[in-house]
């Protein structure tokens, strides 16, 4: 099975909208609109085209992954990081490492484009094996109330997350 990722562009639209619909249809902890988040961060400042990647396999989209711009802010300093949000697979392609592949390019990209860290929401049983942490630990907190279990980071660079600490600012499309 030979994947190719490469750079979203305008013409794979529709099929990425129908991949997350369905990537999504059944997971017990989703509003089911995950496809139209990304839309609204394609239109918004917070979008880098660059870190919208899809997965093909034999000239068809079977996974996407979009990382956008966030901050974390405390009283005395801003941080610039990326949100991790979503990550698809169409479900007859999930458990065969395309998930994986697109984390793992995903950070190259972004280390690539100078970024040093990315936050998500997610499993923590999955997200670990790509180096995130629980957020706690850097005394990063998210905008919500969510389990601290599922809110993680990863540094894309040694020491990465030295000195960086406060509360997440995610940009407004993650709440139109």
């Amino acid at each position: 099975m030979e994947i190719k990722l490469r750079q979203e562009n305008e013409k794979d639209h529709k099929s990425v909208f129908q991949l997350i619909e369905k990537a999504f249809e059944h997971e017990k902890y989703s509003d089911h609109k995950e496809q139209f988040l990304v839309e609204r961060l394609r239109k918004s400042d917070a979008f880098i085209r660059e870190l919208s990647i899809v997965a093909e396999l034999e000239n068809k989209i079977v996974g996407h992954i979009l990382l956008t711009k966030l901050e974390i802010k405390n009283d005395l300093e801003s941080f610039q990081s990326l949100a991790l949000a979503p990550v698809s697979v169409l479900p007859e392609f999930q458990g065969k490492g395309i998930g994986s592949k697109l984390i793992m390019h995903s950070h190259k990209v972004a280390k690539d484009l100078g970024y040093k860290s990315i936050i998500l929401l997610g499993h923590q049983d999955y997200y670990p094996r790509f180096g995130y942490e629980l957020c706690e630990k850097y005394n990063i907190e998210m905008p919500f109330d969510v389990p601290a279990e599922n809110c993680m980071v990863v540094s894309l660079v040694e020491n990465g997350l030295v000195g960086v600490s406060g509360k997440v600012v995610y940009p407004p499309a993650f709440f139109e």
